[in-house]
């Protein structure tokens, strides 16, 4: 009772220090981090140990899990029951595990987080590849400790024939630290392994660039970039990004499938899908018109349809920034070395592990030499009673008992005691001349292998080289391909591989619809031909530019408010001839009254070192291109418009340019570009032509060609020598440039031209025809030219484009494929 009331007085902060500092240090050796010899934590090392004591290996009939389950709780493990089911369930898993350690019968979970059917329901045994973890184990190749209560004993360490801790990789929460340590591929593990055996020296950057190349992930994928890796394989710690494996399909119905075949690790497939779903669902991501899940067992299968005038990669982009498809993998190799948790590259995870072999294969050299010795020494005591069997049978004939025997044999034939037994329990029949050739033969084999054992502990080469060997027959065996791509661009770096380089024609309409197509989408029709149709367009719409570049150069995109933005040209959408496009409001963050007036290809920067602005009411500015290489998404200032002044066009000028701005009235100025100064990106700019009541249509430089093309809204046009055009000083009214009639209709358009391309016009009503510039004649300034496009009754020209000339065969090809909605020679 005195004991029972006793108070014991004591210093709470310490003792919770104390008591946390033991649970820590349990959690951390006992529970949560694996050993970097085995890879293994303890509760696996346990289902694995309990599992080959129960003799569940792979070529035996499958055993309840509930069975062993039960063993290893009872046996081992003290805890939670669902807690070593857990941990078995995943051992079984071929999506959790690189090459899992348990095989399993039964539901045993999926991708899409379903949890694996109650153990009283499933079977498992153990897998092939988990023998060789286990093999040599009875041959005191590693240590034995007394489990929990000490009736029963456990390994501390398994032999593990191959280095599991990289190959299956392990996660564990420790208390202050955690482990998350990706699998690998098992042949590129065993060959950096084979190469840190021939050359201890050799660095991390030669196993990664010749050996073991990256992560492996169960699930396939793809990882980007190297730098991840590289900073995980030299220190212990970094971050990998793996996306989903896509195939992009076109279907004849012009729509094209993103076909996702492989996801990154770890990524739960239903909640994936629910979340693209979402996204759909809230218009984060548009042009998606349907989302499959086709998985099966036979492997993974998402399918998503796009819309026709959607760009696959756009969409593909946007999937894999708001989405699991993309996934970073945080790298913390930390295992336990010696009983201490320590941070691994991945040469010294490999070092841990031959340490580990080397101990195992001198163990079992050890356990095998005394055990050959041991029979070695009982068959000369069977050889020295053969050579006397006689006296042998005498001796024992007198003799009263064993015990007298037995003394009898030791002290006659100077016998061991073990020898004298075995002499004793010998049967009459080994007395045969067979069995005494058996006997020398089998005593002559052991004295061979005795040297031979003992040649190999007297030396490490050997013991290196039996390891090596082992490695390669577990490679051999159990080896398969590498199933995550590791792909070289860069984390930061556009899919611009996935895009061809070509030339495309990008268009834009007066209510902000834009979209790319092939320039050889339209044929070259003869001058006065009707055209083909080139736009769906509303009534209230009208094409309003249209451009030609490559899809890998840089598109400046220049708005009536005098702001700029950039991207490349494939960003922009592709679309049929036919399609309307997608709103450019959706690709840049434009305000209600603003809209695209010019777009600029950043082509070479040698022939563009200047970009010339040219406003409505006839101002103008030159900047230096250089101002325009780092555009934020929100855009910049380009120029600061006054007195409700728009932006018309921006030119890429040389430095040694003539201008010439051409007005609504059918005049036009030309002056050097030298007479206006270079400015800041922001200034306001200078005047630069006498507008005199109209406005300016356009612009045009000279050394986009010797010859300017006109063309009035009525469809009529010419081709003028520059030089017919009297150089003056900027801001003067010009001189004529077409003769403006009712006939003719305002001035739309002014181009630079050397007569060998073609030209694009384009009509308010979609309407576009594709001439050759060499059926369009060389007139002077004050004419009206001849009939280019024949335009319908309220019908006008909008726009022009100049592209490359097509040959013969590419008009022939591309004519067969196109609606040609009339022809008029």
């Amino acid at each position: 009772m005195d004991d029972i009331n006793k108070v014991i007085q004591l210093d709470i902060a310490s003792d919770m220090r104390d008591s946390f500092l033991d649970y820590s240090m349990s959690v951390i050796v006992s529970r949560a981090l694996p050993d970097a010899r085995d890879g293994m934590k303890p509760v696996h090392r346990r289902i694995l140990h309990g599992m080959n004591e129960q003799g569940m290996y792979s070529d035996k009939p499958y055993k309840k899990s509930a069975r062993i389950v039960g063993d290893v709780m009872g046996k081992y493990h003290p805890h939670g029951d669902s807690s070593i089911y857990e941990a078995m369930v995943r051992m079984a898993q071929d999506f959790s595990y690189r090459y899992p350690l348990v095989q399993g019968h039964g539901n045993f979970g999926s991708m899409d987080g379903d949890g694996a059917a109650a153990m009283r329901y499933t079977e498992a045994r153990m897998s092939k590849i988990s023998m060789e973890l286990i093999r040599d184990i009875n041959k005191d190749t590693v240590d034995f400790v007394d489990n929990y209560d000490g009736e029963e004993k456990e390994p501390s360490v398994l032999p593990a024939k191959f280095p599991n801790l990289i190959v299956n990789g392990s996660m564990g929460i420790a208390v202050g630290m955690a482990t998350n340590i990706p699998p690998h591929n098992l042949n590129e593990t065993i060959d950096a392994a084979l190469a840190v055996i021939k050359n201890p020296e050799i660095t991390v950057m030669e196993l990664m660039e010749n050996h073991i190349f990256g992560p492996d992930f169960p699930t396939g994928g793809v990882i980007l970039g190297r730098s991840g890796i590289k900073s995980a394989f030299e220190t212990g710690k970094g971050s990998i990004i793996t996306r989903a494996k896509v195939n992009i399909e076109e279907k004849d119905n012009g729509k094209s499938w993103l076909i996702f075949n492989e996801i990154p690790y770890q990524v739960n497939k239903s909640t994936l899908v629910k979340k693209i779903a979402d996204l759909v669902r809230e218009k984060m991501i548009e042009g998606i018109t349907d989302l499959r899940d086709e998985s099966n067992r036979d492997g993974v299968r998402i399918v998503i349809e796009l819309r026709k005038d959607v760009q696959a990669e756009v969409v593909l982009n946007q999937l894999y920034r708001l989405t699991p498809l993309q996934s970073s993998f945080g790298v913390n190799f930390l295992a336990l070395v010696d009983g201490a948790p320590k941070q691994l590259s991945i040469k010294e995870a490999l070092e841990v592990y031959i340490k580990h072999q080397i101990e195992v294969i001198e163990r079992r050299t050890r356990f095998d030499l005394k055990k050959a010795e041991d029979r070695a020494h009982i068959l000369e005591g069977l050889r020295i009673a053969l050579d006397h069997i006689d006296e042998i049978i005498t001796l024992i004939r007198n003799s009263k008992d064993d015990e007298e025997a037995r003394n009898g044999l030791m002290s006659k034939f100077e016998l061991s005691e073990i020898q004298a037994k075995a002499i004793l329990e010998m049967q009459l029949r080994r007395l045969t001349g067979l069995q005494r050739e058996k006997i020398e033969a089998e005593y002559n084999e052991l004295i061979e292998l005795i040297k031979d054992l003992k040649d190999i502990l007297a030396n490490h080469e050997r013991v290196l080289e039996i390891i090596c060997n082992e490695l390669e027959e577990i490679k051999e065996k159990y080896g398969d391909e590498r199933r995550t791509e590791i792909s070289d661009q860069g984390i930061d770096i556009e899919d611009e591989d996935l895009i061809p380089v070509e030339d495309v024609v990008i268009s834009m309409t007066a209510t902000g619809y834009i979209k790319r197509l092939p320039t050889d989408t339209y044929r070259t029709q003869n001058r006065g031909g009707r055209g083909v149709k080139g736009m769906t367009m509303n009534e209230d719409d009208i094409v309003d530019i249209l451009i030609t570049m490559s899809t890998h150069d840089y598109l400046l995109l220049f708005t009536n408010k005098g702001k700029v933005y950039r991207m490349k040209g494939y960003k922009i959408p592709a679309g049929s001839r036919t399609s309307k496009g997608l709103p450019v409001v959706n690709l840049l963050n434009l305000a209600s009254d603003e809209k695209i007036c010019a777009l600029v290809p950043e082509v070479n920067r040698e022939e563009t070192k200047y970009l010339f602005f040219v406003t409505r009411n006839g101002i103008v500015k030159r900047v230096n291109v250089t101002e325009f290489e780092s555009i934020r998404q929100n855009g910049k200032i380009a120029i600061t418009l006054k007195d409700e002044d728009e932006l018309v066009t921006v030119k890429g000028t040389s430095g040694e340019c003539e201008v010439i701005i051409a007005g609504s009235n059918g005049k036009a100025v030309r002056f050097n570009e030298n007479n206006v100064r270079p400015m800041g990106r922001t200034a306001s700019g200078v005047k630069g032509f006498n507008i005199d009541g109209s406005y300016v249509v356009g612009a045009a430089t000279n050394n986009e060609g010797k010859y300017l093309l006109s063309v009035s809204e009525n469809g009529y046009g010419k081709r003028s020598e520059i030089v017919d055009y009297r150089l003056t000083s900027r801001g003067t009214k010009g001189v004529k440039t077409i003769n403006i009639t009712e006939k003719t209709g305002n001035l739309v358009a002014v181009r630079s031209v050397n007569g060998d391309e073609d030209a694009m016009i384009i009509t308010n009503e979609g309407i576009i025809i594709r001439i050759s510039l060499e059926n369009v004649g060389v007139y002077g300034r004050n004419t009206q030219g001849v009939k280019l496009i024949n335009v319908a009754e309220n019908e006008a020209v909008a726009r022009i484009a100049i592209v490359k000339a097509e040959d013969e065969e590419n008009e022939e090809a591309s004519e067969s494929n196109e609606e040609v909605v009339d022809s008029e020679n």
